[in-house]
């Protein structure tokens, strides 16, 4: 459980940075920045917690993620001057953030025993609508909808070998290899452009 906490807060971590380097890199307000941070960083995990039924949803029962999310948000508007490139570093965040919160997104659905394939969606919701949420908010096309970036299907393929590998490995460790796996597989994606094919009309 120690070591899933961690994944969560790490993943908020990266998907506030996200939120909020994409609302400087758009020239919002301190009010917009905090509040695309905040929304990229819950919106999976709220979408998630509905599906399930766990109400009220888990940000509103611990003050944790709040103060983590106003802490990262308030980092990135201190120093997002300094860092260089700022769509590399971006998308850097927006994978971690993709990768950590699918784990955590397949942990809840097996806490409640569901079919291993409702929690590779789970977790697919989990990491991908916050970006989601992001890219609709700040005028763009959410990566998740367009054949640009390998998004969903690198959350899909991370969750299946994470539960194939639950046959063989501890727990901790097959979840340590389909974050590696989720990362991996979007950064070669976009490295050497690959591509799902896109849909034409018959």
């Amino acid at each position: 459980m120690q070591y899933l906490f961690i994944i969560e807060i790490l993943g908020t971590i990266a998907f506030t940075i996200s939120g909020a380097l994409a609302a400087i890199e758009k020239k919002l307000d301190l009010f917009g920045v905090l509040t695309l941070g905040f929304v990229t960083a819950i919106g999976g995990g709220t979408i998630r917690d509905v599906l399930i039924g766990n109400t009220p949803v888990s940000w509103m029962r611990d003050l944790t993620t709040p103060l983590v999310i106003l802490g990262a948000g308030l980092f990135t508007m201190v120093f997002g001057r300094y860092l260089q490139k700022l769509r590399t570093t971006l998308f850097l965040f927006d994978t971690l953030g993709l990768a950590l919160f699918t784990v955590t997104g397949m942990k809840k659905g097996l806490d409640l025993e569901l079919n291993h394939g409702i929690c590779v969606a789970l977790g697919t919701i989990t990491g991908c609508f916050g970006g989601v949420l992001r890219d609709t908010l700040t005028g763009q096309i959410p990566a998740l909808f367009h054949t640009r970036e390998i998004y969903a299907t690198a959350c899909i393929l991370g969750g299946s070998i994470y539960f194939g590998s639950l046959h063989f490995l501890p727990a901790q460790a097959a979840e340590t290899i389909a974050i590696v796996v989720i990362c991996t597989t979007r950064l070669l994606a976009v490295r050497y452009d690959w591509k799902l094919p896109m849909a034409k009309p018959l």
